[in-house]
This record gives structure tokens, C-alpha cells and sequence, in this order.
């Protein structure tokens, strides 16, 4: 059985909202360089050898906000004038934009639609989503799975989404050297976490990511 999503206005208008805020931004799609580490060739301590990548692979991310902090504001500005709320006098948290919506009328959905019209208007393709539960995180994973087929028939591609798992980090060498629209869902609590495993988010050294889970 498929679930038939029906399009809703204020889902529209929440992600046109967020869009309108970055108006005059340039569509484009950033590359640069991975650093893919060194790879060891042999697991036997006298034979043991490292060897760089052969060739330099090729990563994507958010292309850079050229917009002014003004030009940002003044736009924010537009879209609550247009929405009936206070203007804002400042940026807060730089670009820290808040969609309010009810429980039970779609948030999760407007926030990947959100997603795809970012993506559409100016390229951008690497989302994280942060949540406070795992049980959130797991509802948030799940409506990722109801919804593609969904936006899939509206925008013509698939999001490729994964939840954070210290013991498969080779999922965050695929988010960096993805083309496509690729997001991360992670609770709050990894950040925080202090283990053997989740420590890892925070260590500089980790050379392979490949190679990091065939060891666990």
C-alpha cells in the first residue's frame, strides 16, 4: 500500500519562505578536493605498506552565501512583512531561520520539501537534521522513506538520507562525494556522547572512513 500525500498551501508557503529569504543568491553547484587518506594495502605487520590515493577525488558541498548580511535581512523582512509578523531589527545566530508549524501538520515534510526547493533554486545539496530523540530521529528516518516516491514524481530525484552511526562512517565519505541532494539525520545526544565509538565525530585523525569500519 502507498500513501497519497496531498499538497498543502501552508506546507507551500513555509518553503517558500525559507527561499525567499536567500532572493538574489546565484545557483550553483561547489566541488573541491577530498582528502581520502592513506590506505594500508596489508594487514600483515612486516608486509604492512600505505599507499596515497591515486587519484584526488572530488567532493560537493554548499555553494557560499555571496548575499550581504543586509541584503539577507532585508529579504527576511520581506518575508514577514508578507506573513503578518514583527520584522526583525537583527540577524540572529546568523542565518537562524525558525518555521513554526502545529504538531500534526507536516513539519517533517515541509522541511524536506524545503530541501528540494533549495536545491532547485540554488544548488545547494548537503543537509544535516538535528533532532532531540532517537525516537524522533526514527520518525524522522521514517517519513524520509514514505515521502520519496512522493517527491520523486515532483522534482525528478531522490534524496539520499542515512542516520549518524559512528560505525559507518564510510556513509559521511558518500554524503561529502555525493552530487546529489544528500542529508544526515543525527540526534543531539551523539554531539554529547562520550564513548570509544561516538568520540570519533570530534577526532581529526581518522584517515580512511572506509577502512575505519571494516576494523569494527
Amino acid at each position: 500500500m502507498k500513501l497519497k500525500f496531498k499538497r498543502q498551501q501552508f506546507q507551500e508557503d513555509a518553503a517558500r519562505a525559507v527561499v525567499d529569504c536567500f532572493a538574489g543568491q546565484p545557483y550553483k553547484t561547489a566541488k573541491y578536493t577530498l582528502d581520502t587518506g592513506r590506505r594500508v594495502v596489508s594487514d600483515e605487520p612486516q608486509m604492512a605498506l600505505e599507499i596515497d590515493a591515486e587519484e584526488p577525488a572530488e567532493g560537493f558541498k554548499n555553494s557560499r552565501i555571496l548575499l550581504t548580511d543586509d541584503q539577507i535581512l532585508a529579504n527576511i523582512k520581506k518575508v514577514q512583512q508578507r506573513n503578518g509578523l514583527r520584522l526583525s531589527e537583527k540577524l540572529e545566530g546568523r542565518y537562524n531561520l525558525t518555521i513554526e508549524m502545529e504538531t500534526g501538520t507536516g513539519k517533517t515534510y515541509t522541511y524536506i520539501k524545503t530541501m528540494y526547493e533549495l536545491n532547485k533554486k540554488y544548488g545547494w545539496s548537503k543537509f544535516i537534521v538535528v533532532v532531540p530523540s532517537i525516537a524522533i530521529r526514527e520518525g524522522v528516518y521514517k517519513t524520509f522513506q514514505l515521502t520519496e516516491d512522493h517527491f520523486m514524481s515532483e522534482y525528478g530525484k531522490k534524496i539520499r538520507y542515512f542516520i549518524y552511526n559512528s560505525r559507518q562512517l564510510y556513509n559521511l565519505e558518500s554524503f561529502a562525494s555525493d552530487a546529489g541532494i544528500n542529508v544526515m539525520i543525527i540526534n543531539s545526544q551523539a554531539f554529547a556522547a562520550r564513548d570509544k565509538y561516538t568520540r570519533r565525530i570530534y577526532m581529526d585523525d581518522l584517515d580512511d572512513f572506509k577502512a575505519e569500519d571494516q576494523l569494527t
